[in-house]
């Protein structure tokens, strides 16, 4: 039987996250008895196929040094980027010394600390024969409006095949390496990993998964998170 491939997860977090009007970044707000971050980590280290993270932080970050995992033996640290596309790059840069081509990275919101092991079981068994890869999403359910710079409505759009992209989004080392390296020579700032394959040429798989996979962008989505993360915790 042939061994599985590797698996390994990026954690972009340089992020400052202005708009949660917080003196400390998002990923270091106390969250459930740790922070953001800690439960993002966690949810990577229980999960057996993840071999290291690779987690790419600011230059300026302090919090960092204070966070459970920061010295874990699978915890690998990269440069963060002005943007997220940078930070990821410069993640796989670090994984280039032991990665396989094949190899499966997930990368993953430092602020989505809800994430499901049913979800990545999801990943894996969806993904399993891909050589390109794909990410957890959920199919749109609200009505669908497009607005103006002044926010009058322009029109009411179909919500048919429209769905959310969450992460991890999940692909070959080398495919999603030469993605990246192509979008920044031309210049191009993509807002996920699934944009820099589709440029090059490619379609990831949408893959089902939770909608309480939430990402925390304002204040209320602490208390959501909280809800989520001690209904799971019960479940478990």
């Amino acid at each position: 039987m042939n061994a599985l491939p590797q698996a390994f997860a990026v954690i972009p977090a340089a992020g400052v996250g202005r708009r949660m009007g917080s003196q400390i970044p998002k990923q270091y707000l106390p969250l459930a008895g740790s922070t953001v971050m800690e439960h993002t980590l966690r949810r990577f280290l229980m999960y057996p196929r993840i071999q290291a993270i690779v987690v790419a932080i600011s230059a300026t970050d302090s919090w960092w040094p204070q966070c459970t995992f920061a010295n874990h033996p699978q915890m690998l640290i990269a440069d963060g980027g002005s943007e997220r596309c940078h930070s990821v790059l410069n993640a796989l840069h670090k994984l280039r010394e032991f990665a396989a081509d094949d190899a499966w990275v997930l990368v993953h919101d430092a602020v989505r600390p809800c994430l499901r092991s049913e979800d990545l079981d999801q990943l894996f068994e969806k993904l399993a024969t891909s050589s390109i890869g794909g990410l957890l999403g959920v199919p749109v359910r609200d009505t669908m409006k497009r607005i103006d710079a002044n926010n009058a409505v322009q029109a009411t759009v179909s919500r048919t095949n429209l769905w959310h992209a969450y992460t991890p989004q999940m692909f070959r080392f080398n495919l999603l390496y030469q993605a990246l390296n192509q979008a920044m020579q031309q210049n191009l700032v993509v807002t996920d990993e699934a944009e820099a394959i589709e440029l090059a040429g490619y379609q990831p798989v949408m893959v089902a998964g939770h909608a309480d996979n939430l990402k925390i962008t304002r204040q209320e989505d602490l208390a959501l998170a909280e809800f989520f993360i001690g209904l799971h915790n019960a479940n478990s």
